[in-house]
């Protein structure tokens, strides 16, 4: 049950992220002029619709993988009163990078937010304003319990946070390793926070022969609070990451494409090590069923603040791949129309279908690669 709700959870911040990006479109289209035929949450076939005042046909539909806008004449050939074709340029440029600024803007506001209650340390130069940061340090927690371990025998769980050890404080992973190390082979009181609530534990730890005296593994998070300088955090976070998200890209398709180059090499070594590039690119990106796999049930275990975080980071994810020249996104048809305007040449519909299909299809040939890799990785 808890899983389905994870599930659910997971869909729907999905969805309203979509359906977000896709109301941006909408504003800008009818703001320069479009007419914005319909506007879908989800994917056909459609369940209900209804005509709003302004002619817009609101409709649910049954697929709740995201959502769409419909414009009228959406081929830049298109040149009637009220056409997506007939937009200048600069027009088509706002309507078509609106969604991408909604997801962006949207991401910076819930960090903004979160740099308020608690904004989760997870990189190292992570963007602050030092004078207007404070550091909070949360317990330290149980990350994964090894099997057949004292933590095990004593029914520790992935998830406890450690309030007390043998009757003293643990305030970081070393002083947590250092009373282990002392006190190998005793039997000591463990105090944990599960749930909201302590509980405590009798744990035999294993004595000093190389094996792990308690055998989980550990980790413990650190949170910037700000005050006056949270939305500049937001801002600046925001954008720190979207860097970090172009450069993990980046490096995903160099590996990708010189591990393929140095796998057809006659020397052994050398294809081994395109093998072990490869692995590295598939190892880097996760498709839907990663998604499925990691995000979802990361949401059915999320508490709120964690939860809003994932939303961001999966927001300014949208916002950076739809923001990239590749046809089947909205920065790979605006470039394609910027390319036909600088060329010269007229953009017919016949052309521009062939170009985004064959984007289209490139796009779906990478989703089957990158839907194989994550298989894999579950066997």
């Amino acid at each position: 049950m808890e899983l389905l709700v994870g599930i659910v959870t997971g869909l729907l911040i999905l969805v309203f992220l979509v359906v977000i990006h896709e109301l941006g479109h909408a504003i800008a289209a009818r703001r320069n002029g479009v007419v914005v035929e319909e506007f879908g949450i989800g994917f056909p076939p459609r369940a209900l619709g209804k005509k709003l005042k302004n002619g817009v046909l609101l409709s649910l539909n049954w697929l709740p993988l995201g959502g769409f806008v419909k414009l009228q004449g959406e081929h830049d050939a298109a040149d009637k009163k009220g056409d997506y074709g007939a937009a200048t340029f600069w027009q088509k440029t706002k309507i078509l990078f609106a969604g991408v600024a909604i997801n962006w803007l949207f991401a910076a506001l819930l960090l903004t937010l979160l740099a308020l209650t608690g904004l989760p340390k997870v990189v190292p130069n992570q963007f602050s304003i030092p004078a207007d940061t404070r550091i909070d340090k949360q317990p330290v927690q149980i990350a994964g319990v090894s099997k057949d371990t004292p933590a095990e025998r004593a029914e520790l769980k992935t998830g406890d946070k450690f309030i007390l050890f043998n009757g003293e404080d643990v305030s970081t992973i070393e002083r947590l390793q250092e009373l282990s190390k002392a006190n190998a082979g005793k039997t000591v009181s463990v105090v944990v926070l599960r749930g909201g609530e302590e509980q405590n534990k009798k744990v035999t730890l294993n004595a000093p022969q190389g094996q792990p005296a308690l055998g989980v593994g550990l980790n413990q998070s650190e949170e910037l609070v700000s005050t006056w300088s949270a939305p500049l955090v937001g801002l600046g976070t925001a954008a720190q990451f979207s860097w970090l998200t172009l450069q993990g890209l980046g490096d995903v398709i160099g590996n990708f494409f010189s591990g393929l180059v140095l796998k057809f090499s006659p020397d052994q070594a050398v294809r081994a090590q395109g093998d072990s590039n490869i692995q590295t690119a598939s190892n880097g990106v996760s498709g839907p069923i990663g998604i499925l796999g990691v995000f979802f049930p990361a949401v059915q275990k999320a508490g709120f603040e964690q939860l809003v975080f994932f939303t961001a980071l999966i927001s300014l994810s949208l916002a950076v791949m739809n923001a990239l020249p590749i046809p089947a996104f909205d920065g790979g048809r605006w470039f394609v129309t910027a390319l036909y305007r600088v060329l010269k040449r007229p953009l017919t519909k016949e052309r521009e279908e062939k170009v985004q299909a064959t984007g289209f299809f490139i796009m779906m040939g990478l989703v089957v690669l990158v839907t194989v890799a994550d298989v894999t990785k579950f066997f």
